[in-house]
Formats: structure tokens, sequence, C-alpha cells
């Protein structure tokens, strides 16, 4: 008796799932080899200054931001010495990392909140920080991950969404959605480390004009891989 179309399509969606897991599995354990610490790039010694700098990173390098912050830093100590700030002065004080005049206003305002709101305590649920002015779910992720160790998701920013595409680990172009897709494949105990250090894949190796496919460790995982 002859299968319908229907079972051998299911089939046919389970192996090809499967053999993304095996292939995502052996991703994962190589990244681990050339990444086996990966910490985030932003200067920073508590959450409040996470935060900030994870704003001020928004369109622009984190070389940039943390010449910035340098000062900033010990300027800026607590959320209210923030909520408190002139707002005019302050833009120029994170000019150089471009569109500051949002930066400055996200900066403050989320900083108001938090004073208002969490006695000058940053949360620790996503839920509560993406409540914030400026802060959606990659600076949520970043902040919990980075300073608290709390897996909320993983990390997707503009490194993350070319590897995650070109290793066709997801197909999505919105934010959200290549989230999603990773958190299926990948263990929860191992999403902050995988997000940074696709980061770090990303600018290391998986450049965006110019790939180093020859040097990639994953160049015989990778469907896009010219080497």
């Amino acid at each position: 008796m002859k299968r319908s179309s229907t079972s051998r399509t299911r089939k046919d969606h389970k192996e090809a799932k499967d053999d993304l897991l095996a292939r995502t599995d052996e991703i994962l354990k190589r990244l681990q080899k050339i990444y086996p610490h990966p910490k985030i790039a932003l200067n920073f010694t508590n959450p409040l200054e996470l935060l900030v700098a994870t704003i001020l990173s928004a369109q622009c390098t984190d070389e940039r931001v943390n010449a910035v912050t340098a000062e900033l830093f010990r300027k800026y100590r607590s959320a209210k010495d923030y909520a408190t700030a002139d707002l005019a002065k302050f833009e120029q004080e994170i000019k150089s990392t471009g569109f500051y005049r949002n930066k400055a206003k996200s900066i403050i305002a989320a900083c108001k909140a938090i004073v208002e709101k969490f006695h000058g305590e940053i949360p620790q649920s996503l839920d509560e920080l993406v409540q914030l002015p400026g802060v959606g779910r990659k600076t949520a992720n970043v902040l919990l991950g980075n300073a608290y160790g709390i897996a909320s998701g993983i990390v997707v920013d503009t490194h993350v969404r070319r590897v995650a595409d070109r290793l066709g680990l997801s197909s999505e172009t919105d934010p959200d959605k290549i989230e999603q897709d990773l958190m299926k494949l990948v263990p929860k105990r191992k999403w902050i480390d995988f997000g940074n250090q696709l980061i770090w894949h990303g600018r290391l190796i998986c450049q965006a004009r110019s790939p180093k496919c020859g040097e990639c460790v994953l160049n015989d995982l990778c469907p896009s891989s010219t080497a």
C-alpha cells in the first residue's frame, strides 16, 4: 500500500528538522571551541551601565560607544543621575554615537521610569524591561544575559541575523521571528553564549561584505560557504 502524499510530506519534514537539529548541534560544538567564553564587547561594571551602553550601540560601533561611556559613566552614577540630566547637554555628550537625540530621550525616559517604578533598580524580567522607553527584546536580552546571567532569549543583532541566515538556521527577516527559530534549535542553557558567539563570528569571520569562508570552521556545515 502506497503512502499518501501527506504522510510522505510529514516524514520528509521530520527528517529535515532532525537534520537541522543535528547540524545545529555540531555548529554549537565548534563555536564553543573557538569562542569558549564569549563576552559582550561593550564595557560596563553594572546593569545600569550596560543598559545605557546597549541603547547607545544602536547603529554605532562598540568601540565608539566604549569611548563615549568611559567619560559618561564617571559622571552619571545612578538612574537618578540620568533621569535628572539636562537633555540638551546630554545630547552633546553622546552625539558621536549617532541618532543622539532619540538615544538621549530614550535613556533619560528609561531612567525616569526605573526611578519611579522600580526604585532605581534595573528590573530583572523581560516583561518589565520592554516596558521601558527605548528598550526592545534585543536590548532586554543583552542586559538580562550579560548582566544577570538570565537566559530570556537569544540576542539578534545585525551579525546574528546575517550569520543565522547564511547558516540556514532561519530564513526569517524579522528579528523576533529569527529569535524564535533559534530558540527552537538551541538548548536554553546555551542561549546567552550562542548569541555572543554568533556576534563575534559575524565580526571576525562571517563579515557582511567579505566573509572569510576559507578560514571558517563552519564552512562544511554552511550552505552559503564559498570555500
